[in-house]
């Protein structure tokens, strides 16, 4: 089995691009570098024992180092991802998983990276070569990017859990707090005060945030907003209309519209991409005996 370990890889910043298929399911992993999985088409959902994160097209997600993960994908997904060296500061609360805003520039920069092999001794890039320039100007930009309110902090509290793990199975269920308190054995008052000292979010937040989670993943499998309302819990396309934009600055059309990436990515992606079909991925969540087209991955 040939399996690419990008901790063992050369450089600060390490770039490379994967394809998974929709349906396809990454087991707990971790590894020594942090992450920034780009998605450019298709959505994931990525797990922790901190919570889940969605990551919609055109977002993307940090993984500081060493944190254990896994992920769940929605559509076929297209991923370019830097794997960003531990010793190197990015943001000063660097120690939790946060969904990205990333900018033109970012993406560009992202892509350029994949592509360049510029290096100079022992692997690091030139000091005075492109491919310097390029890791300074991400590690620049990544700090800049915007959070996207995406998370879905989780519970310890064994009744708060089992309420979130059936949302999070069935996030259209219209279910009162009081009707969860009914079923768990609490008082309604009770849940909603452990709701905001566990997750930081009200119980209506953190329905909402798993209604959307769906709704992303619905549309990146190709369904209409209605359908995709319908399938999140809302009645009123125009209740669930309103409800993406405040999350998302957008409608729902407009951010399908905004899945279709531009040309120089499908380009990108024809010539760094791999093949892989459902089940191939390893345990760490690297590709398994790709089968490569174009150039070579770093």
């Amino acid at each position: 089995m040939c399996i690419t370990d990008p901790d063992d890889l050369p450089g600060r910043v390490v770039a490379m691009a994967k394809e998974y298929p929709h349906g396809t399911r990454v087991e707990p992993h971790r590894h020594r570098r942090a992450q920034l999985l780009h998605a450019i088409t298709g959505t994931m959902r990525l797990a922790t024992d901190e919570g889940a994160w969605i990551v919609p097209s055109l977002r993307a997600v940090w993984i500081p180092p060493g944190v254990e993960h896994s992920f769940l994908i929605a559509g076929d997904l297209s991923m370019r991802t830097l794997y960003i060296d531990p010793d190197v500061p990015v943001f000063a609360d660097g120690g939790r998983c946060r969904v990205l805003q990333v900018s033109g520039l970012l993406r560009e920069l992202i892509l350029a990276a994949l592509d360049d092999s510029d290096h100079g001794p022992g692997g690091d890039p030139a000091p005075d070569g492109r491919a310097a320039l390029i890791t300074a100007l991400i590690l620049d930009e990544l700090a800049r990017a915007p959070e996207v309110p995406l998370g879905l902090p989780m519970p310890r509290d064994r009744r708060l859990a089992a309420l979130c793990r059936a949302l999070v199975d069935d996030p259209a269920r219209p279910d009162s707090l009081e009707t969860w308190a009914e079923r768990s054995g609490a008082s309604a008052r009770t849940l909603a005060r452990l709701f905001r000292r566990e997750t930081g979010l009200t119980f209506g937040a953190w329905r909402q945030q798993a209604r959307l989670a769906e709704a992303l993943a619905r549309l990146a499998r190709g369904d209409g907003v209605a359908a995709a309302a319908r399938g999140a819990g809302y009645d009123s396309p125009s209740a669930f209309t309103a409800m993406f934009r405040r999350a998302l600055g957008e409608t729902p059309r407009q951010y399908m519209e905004g899945m279709i990436p531009p040309r120089r990515i499908r380009l990108a992606s024809r010539a760094g991409s791999a093949d892989i079909a459902p089940g191939r991925l390893a345990a760490d969540g690297s590709l398994a005996n790709p089968v490569r087209s174009g150039r070579k991955q770093p």
